[in-house]
C-alpha cells in the first residue's frame, strides 16, 4: 500500500516541499530510504522503528521503500522522522492515509516516541504559507516559532502516539495559540551606556555617526584606551528593528539553529563578535552543505571585529564582495546558495604590534619596518569600504576620576532613531533602508552639493587622493551628518566633517 506526507526540506535560507511516499509490499523485511538523503536520514530507519514500536504500533515485516521527492534536493538532518513514521502506520493501514492530505509535518523522533526539536522551522512554516498549505504539524518546543507566520493552524507535537490519536478522532490536540503579539518588540539587551564612558567624545560622536547611517567604522588606538567598549556600547544607540527586519534575522538564526526556545523571535539587532582566529568559511558561511556564517548572523546588526590586523589576509578579504552587494553567494559542485549579509562593520586595531606607536605618554618599541607591515596587513581596497576612521587616544587621570556622567546612550538614540526615520521617509519605495545602502543613482539624487561643497569636494580629491568609491562614500556619510543635524541639503560644513573622518593609517 502506498501512503503519502509532506514535509520540508531548507535549501540556504527558503523551504522546499518534500514528499514523503512510503510503499509495503510483501518481501524480506527492510527499509530502503532513497531521494538523495545524508546520513541522518538514512539513520531513521532505526529511530522510526524503535519510535513506531514504543508507541504502541506494530512495525510492519515487509519490504518498506521510502522516497523523499524531489530526488534531486538533498535531504539532511532528521526531520523527516516524524513524517516517515506517519507514512508507515498510514500504508499499513493502522492510520487514516486520507487524514494526513493538506498538512505538512516536521520533527525528530526519539526511540520512545517523542518529537524533538529541528532547526529551520520558520522557513518551513513560511512555505506552507506560500504554497495554500494551512495546517502544520511541528514539535511543541517549536511550535511559538511555526506561529510567527500568519494565518497557519499550529498543532504542537509532543509524541507520535499522541499525534496518531489527533488523526484518527481519539484525543484532538488543540492549535497553538501564541501567549503574545509577535509585534511587540522587547526593550534591547543589556549593554555598556554610552554615560558611563569618560571622554572620548569624538569616538562617541563617530559612533552616534555610524549608528545613524549603517556606516562602517574603524577605530584604532593604544591598547587599554576604550576601543572594545565603545563598541559594545553601540547596540545601545541603534535603532529597534521592526517587524520585517526581525523576520528576517530569525529566519537566518532558525536556520543556524541559534534560536532561544523562550524567545523564537529575535527582537535586537544582532551584535556579533568573532574571534581572530576563524576560519573565512566561518565568517562569510560555507561547509559542503553552505551554512550562514557570522557576516549573515549579523545581518541588519552589527559585526565587530576586535584586533582586527590579527585576523588572517585571506579572512578579510573576503568581506570586501559582501561589503558591497549587501549578500554574500556560496558556489559549490551541486549549486549556488545566496545569503543575506547586510551588516555593519565596526573594526578595533592596535597602530603597531607594541601597540603604542604614536602614544604621547608612552614610548612605541617597534622597529619603523615593523609598524609599516602590521598596518599594511589591511588591504587599500578593504580601507577604502570603511567610511568612518577614528583615532582612540589615551584618556587622562582627571577625566577618569570625574564622577559626572556623560550624555547617556538614551539620548544619542533618540536622535539616531530621528534620523533613521528620515531616511526611511527618502528611501520609501527604493531597496535602500539607510544611507549607507545607497547607490549611485540615490547618491547623485539625495546627495546634491552647491558651489562651495563642488568646490571643497574637488580639492578633497585632489589633496587626500581619493577614488571614486571613496568620493561617493564621502557624500553618503555628510548625508548622514546632515540627517543628524536636521538639514535638508548637505552643507560644507557637513562634507568638512565627512572628510576628517577619511583620515588613513600612517603607513
Amino acid at each position: 500500500m502506498l501512503a503519502r506526507v509532506y514535509s520540508c526540506a531548507v535549501v540556504g535560507l527558503d523551504g522546499v516541499v518534500v514528499e514523503v511516499e512510503v510503499d509495503t509490499h510483501p518481501g524480506l523485511p527492510k527499509v530502503v530510504v532513497v531521494g538523495l538523503p545524508d546520513a541522518a536520514v538514512q539513520e531513521s530507519r532505526e529511530r522510526v522503528a524503535s519510535a513506531i514500536k514504543n508507541s504502541g504500533f506494530e512495525f510492519p515485516r515487509n519490504h518498506i521503500t521510502i522516497n523523499l521527492a524531489p530526488a534531486s534536493v538533498r535531504k539532511a538532518g532528521p526531520v523527516y522522522d516524524l513524517p516517515i513514521a506517519l507514512g508507515i502506520l498510514a500504508a499499513s493501514g493502522q492510520i487514516p492515509a486520507q487524514r494526513l492530505e493538506g498538512s505538512l509535518t516536521l520533527g525528530e523522533l526519539s526511540l520512545d516516541g517523542a518529537v524533538r526539536h529541528v532547526r529551520g522551522v520558520l522557513p518551513m512554516a513560511a512555505l506552507a504559507r506560500r504554497q495554500g498549505i494551512r495546517k502544520l504539524y511541528v514539535p511543541a518546543v517549536d511550535a511559538a516559532e511555526a506561529a510567527l507566520v500568519p494565518d497557519l493552524e499550529i498543532f504542537p507535537i509532543r509524541s507520535l502516539r499522541e499525534l496518531a490519536d489527533h488523526i484518527t478522532n481519539q484525543q484532538a490536540i488543540a492549535p497553538f495559540e501564541p501567549t503574545a503579539p509577535t509585534d511587540e518588540l522587547a526593550a534591547p539587551p543589556s549593554y555598556t551606556d554610552l554615560s558611563e564612558v569618560k571622554g572620548q567624545e569624538q569616538v562617541k560622536r563617530a559612533l552616534e555617526v555610524a549608528a545613524a547611517g549603517g556606516h562602517n567604522m574603524l577605530m584604532t588606538g593604544a591598547p587599554g584606551a576604550g576601543k572594545t567598549l565603545m563598541a559594545r556600547a553601540l547596540p545601545g544607540i541603534l535603532p529597534e528593528l521592526n517587524l520585517d527586519e526581525a523576520l528576517d534575522v530569525t529566519r537566518i538564526y532558525s536556520v543556524s539553529d541559534k534560536l532561544s526556545e523562550n524567545s523564537p523571535l529575535i527582537r535586537t539587532r544582532p551584535f556579533r563578535a568573532p574571534h581572530h582566529t576563524i576560519s573565512h568559511a566561518g565568517l562569510v558561511g560555507g561547509g559542503s552543505w553552505p551554512q550562514p556564517g557570522e557576516i549573515s548572523l549579523a545581518h541588519r546588526g552589527v559585526l565587530f571585529l576586535d584586533e582586527l590586523v590579527e585576523f588572517a589576509p585571506r579572512v578579510l578579504e573576503v568581506l570586501r564582495q559582501p561589503i558591497e552587494d549587501k549578500v554574500v553567494t556560496i558556489s559549490r559542485a551541486q549549486g549556488a546558495l545566496t545569503f543575506p549579509a547586510n551588516f555593519q562593520l565596526i573594526g578595533a586595531m592596535n597602530p603597531c604590534p607594541c601597540g603604542y606607536y604614536g602614544d604621547p605618554l608612552r614610548a612605541c618599541t617597534c622597529a619603523p619596518g615593523n609598524v609599516t607591515r602590521y598596518q599594511k596587513r589591511l588591504s587599500g581596497p578593504l580601507l577604502d569600504r570603511i567610511d568612518i576612521h577614528v583615532e582612540v587616544p589615551r584618556v587622562d587621570y582627571e577625566k577618569l576620576s570625574d564622577e559626572r556622567l556623560g550624555e547617556p546612550s538614551a539620548a544619542v538614540r533618540a536622535r539616531v532613531e530621528a534620523a533613521r526615520q528620515l531616511q526611511r521617509q527618502r528611501f520609501a519605495g527604493l531597496t535602500a533602508h539607510t544611507n549607507a545602502d545607497m547607490g549611485v543613482a540615490e547618491v547623485r539624487r539625495f546627495c546634491e552639493l552647491d558651489a562651495e561643497g563642488r568646490t571643497l569636494v574637488r580639492a578633497a580629491m585632489a589633496q587626500m587622493q581619493l577614488t571614486a568609491r571613496a568620493y561617493h562614500r564621502v557624500l553618503k556619510l555628510a548625508r548622514t551628518i546632515a540627517d543628524l543635524a536636521g538639514a535638508e541639503r548637505v552643507a560644507p560644513q557637513h562634507l568638512a566633517e565627512a572628510l576628517q573622518y577619511r583620515a588613513r593609517l600612517a603607513i
